[in-house]
């Protein structure tokens, strides 16, 4: 236990740092790093840290406050309709009940709340504010969607809290491994499939032995953990395609991120795929 938790403090320090740097070469006007995926990183593992310490409700409220920023950045950048604005409040609303679903371990609901209740709840809340019908549909599309990318995917990753601690550590390592890898070929250079596969396997014999490291705390049994190494960077990859995407069509493909104009939505697309795949994968194979 206290190895255990010396490695997870050891963890968010070392982000810490690397979150504080990256922090002073911005404001000098210094990017180096990129988009190196550290401040998500960062605070995902200050999440754990507080579940690995019994904070349970810190940890939790930490995972909210990311998905309200994610949400909130994501409707800052769509022409949305004001009239739509009960709806987006119901959008907020809806992330302190997945998460409370988490704290009580109340899967059902978890699983549900958003793919059923939230997507019904949604076009009532357009339709309450309603004075012009066009643009409805694309407003339900729109607010509903980002209750699915920024709320439900990403809370899998506390659900994933409840097994064990050092499982969601495995999928951020794996994750920003792969971020890495990703950032450095495809720095100055145009997207080939060969680069693509590169890519991939670049980070294998990484994740791999990651893996296989922790599988002690993990509880991962080695051949699910060698299954996992190779499945997440492949999720990886999938995230950052949907979220490169996305990011085009809300910001232009030209324009450089900042700070509440679609970086909190780059940094957290690497997770759209790998942590809900990989929670169930868990879920149905180890539990």
């Amino acid at each position: 236990m206290m190895i255990a938790r010396i490695g997870i403090l050891v963890l968010v320090a070392l982000t810490g740092i690397g979150f504080i740097l990256r922090t002073l070469l911005v404001l000098k006007g210094r990017d180096v790093l990129g988009r190196s995926y550290v401040n998500y990183t960062f605070f995902l593992l200050v999440s754990i840290a507080f579940a690995e310490f019994e904070l349970h409700v810190l940890s939790l409220i930490t995972l909210a406050l990311i998905s309200f920023f994610a949400l909130r950045e994501y409707f800052s950048l769509i022409d949305i309709r004001p009239q739509d604005r009960i709806a987006i409040w119901g959008a907020f609303l809806l992330i302190p009940f997945q998460y409370y679903f988490v704290h009580i371990e109340w899967y059902g609901m978890f699983i549900i709340a958003v793919p059923v209740y939230g997507f019904l709840v949604i076009p009532l809340f357009i339709a309450m504010g309603g004075r012009q019908a066009h643009g409805t549909v694309f407003s339900i599309g729109v607010i509903d969607f980002g209750l699915f990318l920024y709320v439900f995917c990403l809370g899998h990753i506390g659900y994933l809290m409840l097994t064990s601690i050092w499982q969601p550590v495995l999928l951020i390592l794996i994750v920003t491994i792969s971020d890495v890898v990703s950032f450095i070929l495809r720095r100055g250079h145009r997207i080939t499939t060969s680069r693509v596969i590169l890519i991939y396997l670049i980070p294998l014999p990484i994740t791999v032995v990651l893996a296989l490291l922790l599988r002690e705390w993990t509880q991962i049994p080695t051949h699910h953990s060698i299954i996992l190494a190779c499945m997440i960077p492949m999720l990886t990859m999938f995230g950052r395609l949907t979220g490169r995407y996305i990011k085009y069509d809300l910001v232009g493909e030209e324009e450089p991120l900042i700070a509440s104009q679609g970086q909190v939505l780059d940094n957290l697309r690497s997770f759209f795929y790998a942590a809900p795949v990989t929670f169930h994968y868990i879920r149905y194979f180890l539990s």
